[in-house]
């Protein structure tokens, strides 16, 4: 029956991840729908962006706090009724303004389900298969984005903004129903957690990589469309919409269907090994990406498939480079929540540890977008995949460093 109760609120913590995300990346494929509807000055266009990215940096450490102290099935069902109320509340936008304020307390709320979902799923895991867990419950949040990309856009095309906020209200609803029915209340009480583990070791040691590697992440993320679809001229290749939505879609379905597998060897053969070659693997990734004209000239691979018509093999190279690179981050992504989970539960503060994992990504996150921006405009788009390649192999060997300093020649086999 224990067995049993488990799997019951694993699965009950995937639909939730699968909710909150779907909410997310609709949100993220309707922004520039709105930006035309609302007609925002360029002030209000960025605080659609920071003002969704200050509620989850304001948040963060109250929730971590909270969440140690306190019920976390409680604090989740209260994110995800304030994430349920958020997108009840976007269609009736009509300002700019209205916007700004709905969009915060979407953050609010989505910071909250993920933290406190990925908590519990964390906690509930055992230490010898936390990585394949995780790897699981982050592949339901890769599907949602997914079925979202492509299903936001169709739906308002069809029905407008209503029938979409409604599906992820309802979606949300029942969400929240599972984790009152299915989740057991958490017990567990720490006075603050943040203290302990923001000098912990281990945690040190993980975040002297993921602090380099955000800026990597965040690089790609979002220069890869850029790359894919502006015109030669501006160094990109100059496919159409479409071509962008496939490659980013290619991205996210190899790291969906990888994570549970590759979480699973981390478990076995080590997550810090699975952390280094995830890290550095996605580095070597992004110094190819300026290269992709080339590799479509050399690889030979037929010009013509059944029902897709004429593809360039241009396309082909860069939609299996960014596969390649879903591939590099489902090594990286369970190694590194799973070791984050580790030095939480040892040491009774698993929201506080998940807390810092996120604070530590927020520079990254930040600063990249302006120095991308800049480096493209003065040196070209392809030394914003330089200066990614960089910060992830950089990330990847100080995270090397560290662990030949701590265990010597078997640097993997602490962990």
């Amino acid at each position: 029956m224990r067995n049993l109760s488990e799997k019951t609120q694993f699965y009950t913590l995937y639909l939730v991840k699968f909710a909150e995300n779907a909410g997310f990346i609709a949100l993220i494929t309707l922004l520039p729908t709105y930006i035309n509807l609302l007609n925002p000055s360029g002030i209000a266009i960025g605080l659609f962006i920071t003002g969704f990215t200050a509620a989850r940096a304001v948040a963060v450490v109250p929730l971590g706090w909270a969440g140690d102290r306190y019920d976390k099935r409680t604090l989740l069902l209260g994110s995800i009724v304030v994430s349920a109320g958020a997108y009840a509340l976007f269609p009736f936008v009509e300002t700019s303004s209205g916007f700004i304020v709905v969009r915060f307390l979407q953050g609010l709320g989505i910071v909250g389900v993920g933290l406190l979902s990925l908590s519990l799923v964390g906690e509930l895991a055992s230490d010898e298969g936390r990585a394949k867990v995780i790897g699981t419950f982050n592949s339901w949040k890769l599907a949602a984005g997914v079925l979202a990309t492509i299903g936001a856009g169709a739906l308002y095309e069809r029905s407008g903004f209503t029938v979409i906020f409604a599906i992820l209200v309802v979606l949300l609803l029942v969400a929240a129903v599972g984790t009152w029915l299915f989740i057991e209340p958490d017990d567990t009480s720490v006075s603050f957690a943040f203290d302990d583990l923001a000098v912990n070791p281990r945690i040190l040691t993980i975040s002297s990589f993921r602090v380099q590697y955000a800026f990597a992440v965040t690089f790609v993320r979002n220069w890869v469309p850029i790359f894919v679809g502006v015109s030669a001229a501006q160094g990109g290749l100059g496919f159409a919409a479409s071509v962008v939505g496939v490659t980013m879609a290619a991205e996210r379905f190899t790291n969906m269907v990888c994570q549970p597998f590759t979480g699973g060897l981390a478990d076995r053969y080590g997550r810090s090994l699975f952390l280094f070659i995830g890290g550095g693997s996605y580095g070597l990734l992004a110094f190819t990406f300026p290269a992709t004209p080339v590799i479509g000239n050399v690889i030979d691979v037929p010009s013509t498939y059944p029902v897709v018509g004429t593809v360039s093999a241009t396309l082909i190279a860069i939609v299996a480079l960014h596969s390649l690179v879903g591939i590099a981050d489902a090594f990286r992504e369970p190694a590194s929540m799973a070791l984050f989970a580790d030095e939480g539960v040892d040491q009774g503060g698993i929201t506080s540890s998940f807390g810092i994992r996120s604070l530590v990504w927020r520079p990254g996150n930040l600063v990249a977008p302006l120095i991308g921006g800049v480096v493209m405009t003065q040196f070209g788009i392809e030394w914003v995949f330089y200066i990614a390649g960089f910060f992830a192999v950089s990330g990847s060997l100080t995270f090397l460093g560290a662990l030949v300093y701590a265990h010597g020649r078997h640097p993997f086999s602490g962990w």
